[in-house]
């Protein structure tokens, strides 16, 4: 039978590779292994250019690798881990959509929000895709993120900083298990850029596991998330390797 750090983990990966473009303009990321367990709190940090944004899309299911040993995702504490290496390789899109919908919130760099959908609606979209309906999370989600006076107009019609805030609130708002947020304060004032983070925290706190690309060193550090590297490495190809770095880094 599991143990309980075994049904903890919530994501798993090894032998992890994708390569981007051909010839000598190609470039490789891999992962040779990396998990997240519940409550975990990690940030993706590196070069622009580096693969932080391919590797969080693959976990996100956006995106196929090109091999994995290993790419299993749990819908929630107690549940299965269901292997989406292998709903990939037999093409089942509707498995591959139902786990996105019900184990993963994500939060792309360009927000990814629906030009024809209120912030509202953007929002309540995941919940009902993963069948868990709560008006009242998205208007406390709003309420912290500073958009609730936003939440009925169109992503045109708002600032980027307010449609970056609104992808957040949509990626929490299923209560998925797993948080993947490429860049989520990038576009956002200082101020609410810690809001954001500290959100991130209480997420995690209740039993979800975050993990976030960024540039912001110092913010990552203060907000206490352990640092994953994409490591430059020597080989016949431009290629980045993705290991954990040093607390101090």
């Amino acid at each position: 039978m599991p143990g309980s750090e075994e049904l903890a983990r919530l994501l798993e990966v090894r032998g992890l590779e994708r390569r981007l473009g051909s010839g000598a303009g190609g470039f490789r990321i891999t992962v040779p292994e990396f998990t997240l367990s519940a409550g975990d709190r990690v940030a993706v940090v590196g070069p622009s250019g580096a693969g932080k944004s391919t590797f969080l899309a693959i976990l996100a299911l956006a995106l196929r690798p090109d091999r994995a040993a290993a790419l299993l995702l749990r819908r929630g504490l107690g549940g299965p881990l269901v292997d989406a290496g292998r709903l990939w390789g037999r093409g089942d899109e509707a498995g591959l959509a139902a786990l996105r919908a019900g184990a993963i919130g994500y939060v792309p760099q360009t927000a990814g929000l629906l030009p024809f959908l209120t912030l509202r609606r953007n929002i309540q979209l995941t919940q009902e895709l993963a069948g868990r309906p709560d008006p009242g999370l998205v208007e406390a989600l709003a309420a912290r993120l500073e958009i609730g006076g936003a939440l009925d107009r169109l992503p045109g019609q708002v600032s980027v900083g307010q449609r970056q805030r609104a992808a957040v609130a949509r990626a929490l708002a299923h209560r998925p298990a797993v948080v993947l947020a490429d860049e989520p304060t990038a576009s956002v004032h200082p101020s609410q850029a810690d809001e954001v983070l500290r959100l991130l925290r209480d997420t995690a706190e209740a039993g979800a596991a975050v993990l976030l690309s960024t540039h912001d060193l110092p913010r990552a550090a203060a907000a206490g998330l352990a640092l994953l590297g994409c490591v430059p490495e020597e080989g016949t190809e431009p290629a980045s390797v993705l290991r954990p770095l040093p607390a101090a880094a």
